[in-house]
């Protein structure tokens, strides 16, 4: 569904992409795993999955009594609990074995390749969204209104084609995942997300470790090689990509007001949490509070043009980063919660990976969950959950759920040791 066209509409909506229909076949995902679940009349999770999903559910649903509105509470807690436990639940049933996995991954290379070739064709031909004042920003399908929904899906293709390329069982499948990752990065390049760039480079490094140090070795030494030719001596590269990357270094000499609208809004978000520090202000309730605790130096809000929409101001209603606003709006308490989930299953997929490295299979599968998962908990310090491509998030989520907490995971890893 993220692959359909701008859906019509939506620039007055406000959203791009067509998140409405991919959300609501989500739901349709959710419904059909639980009426499968009460035909089979059978537990389908574990103890250790109910206990890991569960805890953002208790934490969301405490949060929703804090906000200033019915209608907040129920839409902030659908919202959270379609990202952070439904669909990554459904995920985790519908995915019965490592072929599967592939499967789903190969599904975001072929998504990242798609919104990936309408970003370069954006920028070569001047028909993208708004960037220092020329329409060239690789946005894809999503629109102006969204920005980060191109970059997004393009990492995580990026991740797992890297991914299989390390770890896939066949040279023919390593090849054309090493083809999908090269052709990945230069729309990853053009999206101009500074966050996508920097979790995307460390998920990379740290995957390229994890599949082996002389293999690290060798190719983070070509990757060098090649940057040094490619920049260096023929020049690839534009002047605009070289300024935003020289912007992450500049974040307290001389920000660009992208940057001071961010520290403000974090600013403001630790304010609120300072006054509340239990429970937050409230769900959805960040925009209520944002002006009576942001400085001065916040704007009115981001300049939205290009790629279809027409020019407007679009007000800055969170703080772009998940952490800040779930302890804002919920307090330290859902913080822990929803951060003690995703650091279960970061820690019980980090356990698999090393048994996989050890020789008993899937290391392209460990590779690929906790190398999304990784990228989402970076990048959700500049980013929040949002927008179209947030329902993608909730399947990343589901993959690293299935192959840290998944019977099926392990048993293959049991199987395989006992066919050696």
């Amino acid at each position: 569904m993220l692959a359909l066209p701008l859906g019509a509409g939506a620039e007055q909506e406000g959203s791009g992409g067509t998140g409405g229909l991919a959300d609501a076949v989500s739901g349709l995902v959710v419904i059909f795993c639980a009426v499968r679940a009460v035909r089979h009349r059978q537990r389908p999770l574990t103890r250790t999955a109910l206990v890991v999903l569960g805890l953002p559910v208790v934490a969301v649903a405490v949060a929703a009594l804090g906000a200033d509105s019915v209608s907040n509470a129920l839409v902030g807690m659908a919202r959270y609990y379609q990202i952070l436990v439904l669909v990554p639940a459904a995920v985790l049933l519908l995915v019965r074995d490592r072929d599967d996995f592939r499967l789903v991954a190969w599904g975001l290379v072929a998504l990242g390749l798609w919104q990936g070739a309408l970003g370069v064709y954006q920028y070569l031909t001047g028909t993208g969204a708004s960037y220092a004042g020329e329409d060239i920003r690789a946005v894809g399908t999503f629109g102006a209104t969204d920005v980060m929904g191109m970059s997004t899906v393009v990492a995580y293709g990026l991740v797992c084609a890297v991914a299989l390329a390390l770890g896939g069982g066949t040279v023919r499948v390593r090849l054309a995942a090493l083809a999908c990752a090269a052709g990945l990065v230069v729309p990853l390049a053009l999206s101009f997300s500074r966050g996508a760039w920097i979790a995307t480079a460390v998920v990379c490094v740290l995957q390229i470790v994890c599949a082996g140090l002389r293999r690290a070795l060798r190719l983070l030494a070509i990757g060098v090689a090649a940057a040094v030719v490619l920049v260096g001596g023929l020049g690839v590269g534009t002047s605009m990509l070289e300024e935003r990357l020289s912007s992450i270094t500049q974040v307290t000499a001389a920000p660009d007001q992208s940057v001071t609208d961010r520290y403000t809004m974090w600013a403001a978000a630790i304010d609120m949490w300072e006054e509340h520090p239990a429970t937050g202000v409230g769900l959805k309730n960040f925009p209520a509070y944002r002006d009576s605790h942001a400085s001065i130096a916040l704007s009115a809000g981001s300049d939205v043009a290009g790629a279809g929409a027409s020019f407007r101001r679009q007000p800055l209603l969170s703080p772009h980063n998940m952490y800040l606003l779930v302890l804002s709006e919920q307090g330290l308490l859902s913080l822990c919660a929803i951060v003690g989930a995703w650091a279960a299953m970061l820690l019980c997929g980090v356990r698999r990976l090393a048994a996989a490295h050890r020789g008993t299979g899937g290391l392209d599968c460990a590779l690929i969950a906790c190398g999304l998962l990784v990228w989402q908990l970076i990048d959700f310090v500049y980013a929040d959950i949002g927008g179209p491509s947030t329902v993608l998030t909730s399947v990343v989520f589901g993959l690293a759920a299935w192959w840290a907490l998944a019977p099926a995971a392990g048993r293959a890893f049991r199987d395989s040791a006992a066919g050696r």
